[in-house]
């Protein structure tokens, strides 16, 4: 074994490691792999890994998975790279997959989800906290303030996943339109390879023909999957309003407390937020039985991280001439701005079906309360929540 493949090796090992003890969302992610990839391994400069957050954080899909893949690009290519997502996903959707059996059977054997009945308020605080902090992070303009707040009045009564994308688009077209007010950067000639993209759009069309065509579950699930990760910006807590409105309110998939109950446990699981659409494939072929579900659970899985992948191989070859345009940067504001509306609407969405009782409202406010004022960790609160439901 020579020395570049020995570099490879230990690469992926810290992969793994991240991927058992990454607790805490994208942005603790970021911290971690300051720390171990750049500062202690030195695998790329802080300057790389924060350019290629940056990048990340304007496509669709995760945003800490794609910057971990193009971390594994830029030392070994598309092979590392595809290694790497596979390491960082998989304990944790191992993990959702799991839970959803064992929510299976907990239904299928009488207790239901009294177990849980705490973590769903839970996972109502949480969301309300996520939509908090995204809000205050990318709302820095009347004008964006604005578009948060018809994009949440807009998604909650609505509420159709189909409409979400249009919002994004639309979001991304008013702000672009002031492009004139940022300043103007030399331009040079753009040479796009465009594989990865008709890769992406080739699989986009592939699944949903094989899918029409087969009417086979687990096809469709991969294929909705795929669709949603090709439309989410924002990271994991835009997932939640999407699916939602899909899965539950449009498709009947899962029950409102199944989908809460499944966010709320994802919170105590390490590795992509994201891992969260294991739990959902898995529970919406439960009528296949266990082998059914399991596949269900990496058809999402696959659905839901591929996109991303594909179109930050597409992109990050162009990128440093694509962020010199104007209209595509003063986009981003519009589309973070929408994207955060979104998730205010779901926690009222979310809500909803809830029972209105005060342990309920009082469980999703003490768990708001305790991110937003203490350093204590969601995965913490979660399974404190669970330990509880359990014995009582």
């Amino acid at each position: 074994m020579n020395r570049r493949h020995i570099r490879y090796y230990i690469f992926l090992k810290d992969v793994l490691s991240l991927a058992l003890t990454a607790f805490g969302g994208p942005q603790a992610h970021i911290a971690l792999y300051l720390n171990l990839l750049v500062q202690k391994r030195r695998y790329i400069t802080e300057e790389e890994l924060i350019e290629l957050n940056a990048l990340c954080s304007i496509l669709p899909g995760p945003t800490s998975t794609q910057t971990l893949a193009a971390v594994g690009y830029k030392l070994g290519g598309p092979k590392l790279a595809y290694l790497t997502l596979l390491l960082w996903i998989l304990p944790a959707m191992t993990l959702m997959i799991f839970a959803a059996l064992s929510l299976s059977y907990f239904q299928e054997t009488g207790p239901e989800l009294r177990f849980a009945r705490f973590i769903m308020p839970m996972a109502v605080g949480i969301v309300a906290y996520s939509g908090l902090k995204i809000s205050q992070k990318v709302i820095k303009t009347k004008l964006a303030f604005a578009i948060m707040a018809v994009s949440a009045i807009v998604s909650f009564i609505f509420h159709s996943p189909y409409l979400f994308p249009v919002q994004l688009l639309a979001a991304g077209l008013i702000t672009s339109l002031s492009y004139k007010k940022t300043p103007s950067k030399e331009k040079q000639k753009m040479h796009i390879k465009w594989a990865n993209f008709i890769l992406w759009l080739g699989v986009l069309l592939a699944a949903g023909l094989v899918g029409y065509l087969t009417k086979d579950l687990t096809v469709r699930v991969f294929e909705n999957f795929y669709r949603n990760g090709s439309l989410i910006f924002g990271g994991g807590q835009v997932l939640v309003p999407l699916l939602y409105s899909e899965y539950v309110e449009l498709k009947h998939y899962l029950t409102s407390d199944e989908f809460l109950t499944g966010y709320g446990l994802v919170q105590a699981v390490p590795g992509p937020v994201f891992s969260f659409s294991a739990f959902l494939g898995a529970l919406t072929t439960r009528d296949s039985g266990t082998l059914g579900q399991i596949f269900g659970g990496i058809a999402a899985s696959a659905g839901i991280f591929l996109p991303g992948i594909f179109l930050i191989f597409f992109v990050i070859r162009f990128w440093d001439e694509l962020k010199k345009y104007r209209p595509i940067r003063c986009s981003l504001e519009g589309i973070n701005a929408a994207s955060s509306g979104m998730v205010i609407a779901a926690v009222f969405l979310l809500s909803m079906p809830m029972e209105k009782s005060l342990l309920n409202i009082s469980l999703a406010a003490a768990t708001f309360c305790l991110l937003n004022f203490t350093k204590m960790p969601a995965p913490v609160i979660i399974l404190a929540g669970l330990l509880f439901g359990f014995i009582l």
